[in-house]
């Protein structure tokens, strides 16, 4: 979003009760900056309220320090997600101070999954926190934001509630750059023993196609080449098609597939029980949907997998990789793992590389397993040790970085079309994405951004590839 005038009127800071700072209302606009932490569906929900707060005057600024409102989107699936919010807090208490002394005001939201947990523990332990929004009322930011200076205290909706948030977000704004994500379906059923998402993003919602399809279109309109589909669950997606029967995830890709101007298609994160046998066949006959799928199995151990109440085998994995090579065998997979969760051996660790080795994986995010409030394996006896996990982490990432420094290895000498998405790091240098996600590096003019363009690759490294563009 272009950064716009800010509204000369100004909320000033005045101090509240007990020296806290409180926000006196004034005009909607100003400056907002914010912040994301974790997975590609809190990008997406960034600048769908970064959309919301331009239409209250609010122009997006990268320097905290200039901010009359701050907005931290948080993400609780990684460890001690929640006390890395609270120590950025500190750091933008500091900063509130400052700009209150100074006469300016600083509104602070706290919006996303770790709000959804906390709730109103976030303002008792944080005072500086004037909002704290769960992730399905992000919607209703501008018309928090209002009511903020008039109510004490601060202002807490982590509702679920019934009205669908999507129809409450205004149209998409261009697209900064050729590449975008597109939420399609939020929340999950599955209920896995150490996941937060059902609780903190609620059950499975899948968006209307429709509503998909116009804002697919609004991103290519504006110069998107490449949407990527987002969901915690989405090939699970079941949203209302035309005629008002449901659509597979399979059905919207070939629907989104056949509008001009859209050359590639992604999607993620995908659970092995939902890839169903039309969106396998998808892979096989959809030139626009990607090579690349993301697949997590989580652990390699059957006992592991029925405590994590993954609904898979560690055999039905490995049948379901076969079929979906069969149907195209370019695919590249990448997946999530776990180690260390409550009760694992090492004889059931070794399970879980046995299971990465017959595989091959191009790309992988591999985590030790640590507790969630909450959740059904927090309170399971048999923790693992921390330095065990350690052990095991390391055993396993070394194995996973072989197969990633392989299989980048293999491109080597190929012609792979790349879309070109930003500068480089050094004068004259374009970067863009591979077939297969791979950061690629070449010497292009800034014309060629947005283009896909062959690539001839000529060496690797463990993390991206370098090439020489040749001629169409």
């Amino acid at each position: 979003m272009d950064e716009r005038p800010a509204d000369q009127s100004r909320e000033t800071a005045e101090a509240g009760p007990g020296g806290s700072l409180r926000t006196v209302p004034a005009r909607a606009g100003g400056k907002a900056f914010v912040k994301s932490y974790g997975c590609q569906m809190n990008l997406y929900d960034s600048e769908r309220m970064t959309e919301a707060l331009a239409l209250q005057g609010y122009a997006q600024t990268a320097s905290i320090e200039d901010a009359d409102l701050i907005v931290l989107n948080t993400c609780h699936i990684r460890e001690k997600a929640a006390e890395k919010v609270y120590s950025e807090l500190g750091r933008v208490r500091e900063l509130k101070e400052e700009r209150a002394a100074a006469g300016s005001s600083t509104l602070v939201a706290v919006v996303g999954c770790v709000a959804q947990a906390e709730g109103a523990e976030i303002i008792a332990r944080a005072p500086v926190v004037d909002l704290v929004i769960g992730p399905q009322s992000y919607h209703r930011l501008p018309e928090l934001i209002a009511r903020a200076g008039h109510e004490k205290g601060g202002l807490v909706d982590t509702d679920f509630p019934d009205e669908d948030k999507f129809s409450r977000l205004p149209p998409r704004a261009p697209a900064r750059g050729p590449t975008a994500f597109l939420t399609v379906q939020e929340g999950c059923d599955k209920f896995c023993t150490f996941c937060v998402v059902p609780y903190t993003r609620g059950m499975e919602y899948s968006r209307p196609v429709a509503d998909i399809e116009r804002e697919a279109r609004t991103l290519i309109e504006g110069g998107v080449r490449e949407i990527t589909l987002l969901g915690q669950n989405v090939n699970a997606y079941h949203g209302e098609g035309p005629g008002g029967a449901a659509w597979s995830l399979a059905q919207l890709i070939r629907r989104l597939a056949s509008i001009d101007g859209l050359a590639r298609l992604r999607y993620t994160t995908s659970h092995p029980r939902d890839m169903s046998d039309d969106l396998i066949a998808a892979h096989a006959e959809e030139e626009k949907l990607m090579p690349y799928l993301h697949l997590p199995f989580q652990a390699g151990c059957d006992r592991i997998l029925g405590a994590m109440n993954r609904k898979h085998t560690a055999q039905s994995y490995l049948n379901l990789v076969a079929r979906i090579r069969a149907a195209q065998p370019q695919i590249a997979l990448s997946t999530d793992i776990i180690v260390g969760f409550p009760g694992e051996t090492d004889a059931e660790f070794e399970q879980t590389l046995a299971l990465t080795e017959k595989v091959g994986f191009a790309q992988a995010y591999s985590f030790k397993y640590s507790a969630r409030p909450g959740t059904p394996a927090a309170k399971l006896g048999e923790q693992v040790p921390d330095g065990i996990k350690s052990r095991r982490l390391a055993r396993l990432q070394e194995l996973l970085g072989a197969q990633q420094a392989a299989f980048n290895a293999r491109c080597v000498g190929q012609t792979l079309p790349v879309l070109f998405e930003k500068p480089g790091r050094r004068p004259g240098q374009l970067v863009g994405r591979s077939p297969y996600l791979q950061a690629v590096h070449a010497e292009a003019a800034p014309a060629q951004l947005g283009r896909i363009l062959p690539v001839e690759i000529s060496a690797c490294s463990s993390n991206s590839l370098a090439g020489v563009i040749r001629p169409l």
